[in-house]
């Protein structure tokens, strides 16, 4: 018996079923419950919610998410292997997690709010971690269909998200994020809580979406983006070269032509975009 219910412990429960992580599925399972509780309490009040999980293998954070009261949880997972540990869960908690067999960067998942929004909180697989995150904040329908995101990534990853203008990790991750979140990384996991353990520390990471974020198109966002950071040590003067006349884009943005774009915050960026698109 576990520390916050009554089924079995999760070494218990990988040994029977045979679920040895998988490293092309991005897998590292977390086995300390009261670790995978500390996730859920981190996204807020769980009581009453409803909750998207990507990757739950073999159901550590399912589990942890049902105990603190969930109103439902509805698990994506690509993996077939772990859908009959699921079943155990959902035989536990009955009516309080659907199970979808699937590739989570293929799911419509705006239909599983309901009548949200919806949470999502994941120990997400790496490979597919940075692809989900743009996919939630740059949705077509804002405010989103979530209220909150609460995420388990590499620390370098976490960083990149909740980066500020002048630190070394700023870059397009983090102006696509802060434009329309507030992000703040709540805790690390140390290699060692993972089976197998990772070569890096990971970290949780809380994303709140703005509920009006600055007017701006994602594409052109995304475009004046990775045209300033993808040669980011030039000036911008250098950089945007590809998006038409700078100078009267950079002086309708109010940014300096000798600014690089490590320098550059968000609301800056947007108007940026903004000039562009106006074109």
């Amino acid at each position: 018996m576990s520390a916050i219910d009554d089924l079995p412990p999760l070494r218990e429960v990988i040994k029977r079923h045979e679920l040895a992580a998988k490293k092309s599925l991005g897998q590292n399972f977390l086995l300390d419950l009261n670790l995978t509780s500390r996730i859920a309490r981190a996204s807020g009040r769980i009581k009453g919610a409803t909750v998207i999980e990507v990757g739950p293998g073999p159901g550590g954070l399912t589990r942890a998410l049902l105990a603190e009261g969930a109103a439902k949880v509805v698990a994506i997972e690509k993996d077939s292997r772990a859908l009959a540990a699921l079943a155990e869960i959902a035989a536990r908690y009955p009516g309080k997690l659907e199970i979808i067999e699937g590739d989570a960067l293929e799911v419509d998942m705006a239909p599983l709010a309901g009548e949200g929004p919806a949470r999502v909180v994941a120990n997400l697989p790496y490979n597919i971690a940075t692809p989900l995150l743009l996919g939630w904040v740059t949705s077509d329908r804002w405010p989103p269909w979530w209220d909150g995101l609460t995420l388990m990534f590499q620390r370098e990853v976490a960083e990149r998200i909740v980066a500020q203008p002048g630190d070394a990790s700023y870059g397009r991750l983090a102006v696509m994020c802060g434009w329309r979140c507030e992000g703040r990384i709540a805790f690390d996991v140390s290699p060692q809580a993972f089976v197998p353990p990772p070569k890096v520390t990971s970290s949780v990471v809380r994303l709140t979406p703005r509920a009006n974020p600055l007017a701006c198109s994602v594409k052109a966002l995304e475009t004046v983006t990775q045209a300033a950071f993808g040669q980011r040590r030039k000036m911008l003067r250098q950089s945007l070269k590809t998006l038409g006349d700078v100078a009267a884009l950079l002086e309708q943005a109010g940014i300096e032509p000798t600014r690089r774009a490590e320098e550059i915050p968000v609301d800056r960026f947007v108007a940026l975009a903004n000039a562009w698109a106006s074109r």
